[in-house]
Order: C-alpha cells, then structure tokens, then sequence
C-alpha cells in the first residue's frame, strides 16, 4: 500500500523523537549564580562544620542564601543573582582562609532523574554564558632565579668530574660565585667553565686570600629564559586545560609576562583554578650524610607530619620537568601512588647518580609555588594583600634498593586524589616558572544575557518567517513540514547536549541556517510533489514520487554541504568550529526530520486512503 510505513519505522521515528525530547529537557531549567568552596589539597575537605561558619558569616552580612550543598568533600553555596553572588564571595574567603579555592560557579537545577539517565544541559560558550576568565601573571624573576640554580648544580658536577676543588659556590644578585683556595684550580675552572658555558659571563677575582670565579648572565641569555618560560608556561597551561576537559579553552599571551586563560562551559570553576594555578614540581634529593657540611644541605619536614623532618642535599638529582608519564594507580597495600616515566636525560641522571647510592634514602620533595592573603586595615577599610611564599614538603623518603632506570614510583601520597592531581600536574608538564592570579572574573552576566536574548530572538524571527511561509505556501503540508521543523530543532538541540558540545553565538547562526536548509528538503519535496499532480499522477502516487525523486537532490546537496563543515571543524578554532558544530548536527538532523518525519506525518494524514486532491 503506497504512503503507509511499517508498524516497526513507526515505533522507531517515535523513540527517536522520546529520546530527544528527553535529553532536550535539562536545558529548560535554568542555573544557580553560587560560589564553589574546595580545599586546596585532599586533606582539607569541605564538612557540615565550615559550611556552617560560612553561612552564619553570610547571614550576619545580610546575604540571603538560596541553598547550600556538600558533595565529595566541596561545598555549593546557592544564590537567587549575580550581584548576591558577587558580593558574598569576599566573605566567603575570609571564613575559609587560603587552604580553601573559592570560585564563581553556575550551578545547574535539572532535577535528579534526568541526571540518572545522564542528560544534562547544553554548555554555553564564553560569549552567551559567561564563564570564568583568568589573569596570570608569570614570575619571570623566579624562572631566571631557578634556572641560575641549575646551572649552579650542573658547575658543581662538571667541576667535581674535573676533579676541581671549591670551597663554596654561591648565587648572589643573579650571580654564581665559586670560592677557591688555591690560584692554580681557579685559574684551571675559569678554563672549563669558559669552555662549557660560552654565552655566559665569565670572570676571575681575587680578595683577601681567596679567589673567585663569579658566572653571569648575559642580557641575551636572561631574555631566552624568560621567552622559554612564557612559551613552557603556555604549553603546559593548555595541557592542563586539555586534561580538564574544557570545550574551546584560549589560552594566550598577554603583554610581557601575563597569560590569559577562559574557560567556557565549564561547571567546576575551584577545581580549575586549583589545577591551573598549581605551580607543583617533585625536587628528587639524596639524604645528606652524617657529618657533612651545613651549607651543602637543607631540613625539610614531611608534608603529612610536620613535626618529622629530615636533612637533605642541596644537590638536586632531578625535577618535575624531566618526568615524561605520569600515572595513578594503587600499590600491593591498596595505597595510592603514582608511576613515574622520565625521559632519556632524566634516566641518565637518576642511573648515573643512583648507581654510587644504592642502601643511602632518596626523597622525593613536592616544591609548591603559593599565596598567602592578609588583611590590613587601612584608613578604616580593610585591604587584602597577596604575600608569595614557597612551600616545600618530603612525600617519601626511600632507601634505594638497586640503580633506578627511568621507571619508578612514588608513594606516601595523602589520597586518591592527590595521587591523581600530582599525576594530572606531572604529566601536563612542569611550568618553568611560578605563575600567580592576578585577576579571576566571569564575564558579565548582563552581557551573556544578551548575547543569549539577541541569538534567541534571531532564530525566534526566523522560525516564525519559515512557519508562517510554509503554511501559507503550502497549507496542510506546509503545517506538517512545521511540526516537522519543531522537532528537528529539539533533535538537534538534544544532540548537542548529549555531544557536551559547546553553543556559541557563532553556533546560533548556524541553527538559524539549519531551519532554512531543513524547510529547503520540504520545499524541493513539495514542489515535486506539485509536478507530479500536475502530469496527471494521482494523489498517493505523486506523493509517493515526490518523496522518491527529491531524495538524491536533498542528499546530494547536504552532503557537500556536510563535508564544508567538517572541513571547517577540522581546520577552525574558536567560533568556527562551535558553527561547524551546529551546522553538521543540524544538517543530520534535518534529514531526518525533513524526510522520514514529514513522510511519516504525510501517511499519517493521507496514507491509505482514497483522495481526489491534495491541499498543497
């Protein structure tokens, strides 16, 4: 029988649509304005307690709270607008103190039995949703300060392989100073390091009985250092943000020394910013020996007990940047640790000084890069101030047992899930020098909103064109082609969402482009459809032609356009992708709906029955 589908195309068209309808859903209900409170490492988890002070905080300053929210040891605080959330994020962070990351959050309301069933919200761009944006600022000082450290460890080795002796070797202003007692060893260092080092400054002093060789560096070589920092610094900022997971992240330079990072869509602001800001490194060191010179050696305390310390070389074996993998997981005793992979110079290294070590400890030192805030008052107002410090802790401290290669592990970590964030660090790249927040803000929600009404309205305009063309065109068909439409746009909606792919205003054009390539499959079916009824075929017959005979148009002219917008994807960025996006969706759902919708809603109107005319 012409224009009737089968019972099973039926049931399968309605189960497409259910399903769509389904995971369109969350995007009717709108976000929460909230603040994110997370500790600053595993150990300082949010509990009923802190979240108590906090609220009575907000209380006392008149902020009304909307609710608030424990879950895996964070806390959410929800706000009914923007402002209250603004104003309540100063407060908050005076409660908690600096162990705490206290972001700006949008939280979303979709009720618990579509999260069950894994549907959630559309992610919003930057530009419609806001989003957070940070400001950072690179401390070029510290990354000429640590590399002049390590070159001192590399003189100090290259002057031990020559069997030089030194008394000391210092770094003063930016300086290495080598201390000698005898003029003849001096005289033959100032060679080797002439040689070696030949881009730097390299000079001989003597005064009061002692004779020195101070090492410098040239203009030249301090600019090439701070380009590598912002450049190392940039590279490892984008693996971070990778391993995150955020939708169309920038991370770019800005000016000399600062770097720009926006994260849209993302609903885990803390943690962002925790893991982005974290300047973590390991620092490997042999125990010093008994009985060795103070000078040559630091007191370190172990990060999970404080009051036990332990007295380490200055020397470092290596650091973070030379681990090239780095891997959670959990030893034979069901503890965390992390599986460490160094690349060729860090294996050589840690071989060539493990090899006359074996039975002394080794420790793994985590080195971390922090700001501390206090609060003066100042005419009557108080005022914050950002001290930078350094925090330096032992995770483990190891007697090795045989050489180490470049693969290891290390353990004594507080959890899981700092197990999993020193290898989520590790592995992203060690930055080259510390990095500090300068500025952290969401775009405005006044101008998001905006954005949102404006790409709303442009599709509502055009929506309502097509409809009304198409009714009036077409009559009956023109009607089924609309609801057709309707349904293409709630498919393609749900899509995106299920794709946790990310709308922009560019992506808006491109569902306004999607109605008008969907209504345009309607159109080249309609009008076959008249043909045919013009050449005489009777009603079912002319429909069933119509349908038949478009189909290699419509396809033909789809695809090509399909394969511009995977090209597009593929060699865009930004807002030419979040179009290629919409557009590629938007097309395979049009086709859907456009020929096996609009057909099914056409047999359900004419299939089957005995017509004379077709009001088309």
């Amino acid at each position: 029988m012409l224009n009737k589908y089968p019972l099973w195309k039926n049931l399968l068209i309605v189960a497409v649509l259910l399903i769509g309808a389904l995971y369109a859903a969350p995007n009717i209900y709108p976000e929460d304005y909230a603040i994110q409170i997370t500790g600053s490492r595993e150990v300082h988890a949010v509990d009923a307690s802190l979240m108590e002070q906090v609220t009575n905080a907000l209380s006392e300053q008149g902020i009304s709270v909307k609710a608030t929210e424990i879950e895996n040891g964070s806390g959410l605080i929800r706000f009914a607008d923007s402002d209250t959330q603004l104003t309540a994020k100063d407060t908050v962070h005076k409660v908690v103190g600096d162990n705490y990351v206290v972001a700006l959050n949008l939280a979303p309301t979709t009720p618990e039995w579509l999260t069950s069933l894994g549907a959630g919200p559309m992610k919003l761009g930057l530009d419609l949703r806001g989003g957070v944006h940070f400001l950072l600022e690179v401390d070029l000082p510290k990354a000429v300060g640590q590399k002049l450290e390590n070159y001192a460890s590399e003189i100090k080795g290259k002057l031990r392989e020559e069997k030089l002796r030194y008394r000391t070797l210092d770094i003063e202003n930016s300086v290495m100073v080598v201390k000698f007692s005898d003029a003849a060893v001096r005289d033959q260092a100032l060679e080797v390091l002439k040689k070696e080092y030949p881009n730097f400054l390299i000079n001989s002093e003597e005064q009061g009985g002692d004779y020195f060789v101070t090492v410098a560096l040239s203009e030249q070589a301090i600019r090439d250092i701070e380009t590598y920092a912002i450049k190392q610094n940039l590279t490892t900022l984008r693996n971070r943000v990778n391993e995150l997971g955020v939708a169309e992240p920038l991370v770019q330079r800005q000016g000399r020394n600062r770097i720009v990072v926006q994260l849209p869509g993302i609903q885990d602001t803390a943690a962002a910013k925790r893991i982005i800001g974290k300047t973590a490194t390991l620092e490997f060191r042999l125990e010093a020996k008994p009985g060795t010179s103070a000078a040559r050696n630091e007191i370190h305390s172990f990060r999970d007990d404080p009051e036990r310390k332990a007295t380490l070389e200055n020397d470092i074996i290596i650091k973070g940047d030379n681990v090239a993998n780095a891997q959670a997981s959990f030893d034979e005793n069901g503890q965390p640790q992390v599986n460490i992979t160094l690349d060729s110079k860090g294996g050589e290294l840690m071989a060539r000084t493990t090899k006359g070590a074996v039975q002394r400890r080794m420790a793994v030192l985590f080195v971390e890069d922090k700001e501390r805030t206090v609060y003066k008052t100042v005419d009557g107002e108080q005022v914050a101030e950002k001290i930078r410090y350094q925090e330096k802790g032992i995770i483990s401290l190891a007697t090795i047992q045989s050489v180490l290669g470049s693969s290891f592990r290390i353990t004594g970590l507080d959890g899981a899930g700092e197990s999993s964030e020193l290898a989520l660090l590790l592995r992203a790249g060690a930055l080259a020098a510390p990095i500090y927040f300068v500025e952290e803000r969401t775009v405005g929600p006044s101008l998001g909103a905006q954005n949102i009404e404006t790409g709303l309205l442009s599709v509502q305009i055009g929506f309502a064109l097509v409809l009304v063309f198409m009714l009036v065109y077409y009559r009956v068909f023109g009607l089924l082609a609309n609801i057709a439409l309707t349904l293409n746009l709630v498919l393609l909606v749900a899509v995106m969402s299920l794709l946790s792919a990310t709308l922009t205003l560019p992506g808006i054009a491109g569902i306004v482009l999607t109605v008008g390539m969907a209504v345009d499959a309607n159109v080249l079916i309609f009008s076959r459809i008249r043909e045919e009824l013009k050449n005489g075929l009777p009603p079912q017959s002319a429909i069933n032609a119509g349908f038949g005979r478009a189909f290699t148009t419509i396809f033909d002219a789809n695809i090509t356009t399909l394969i511009a917008a995977v090209i597009l994807f593929a060699m865009g960025t930004g807002p030419v992708k979040g179009f290629a996006v919409t557009l590629s969706v938007g097309i395979l759902t049009s086709m859907f709906t456009a020929i096996m919708v609009t057909r099914a809603l056409v047999n359900l109107v004419y299939g089957g029955r005995q017509i004379k005319k077709l009001s088309i």
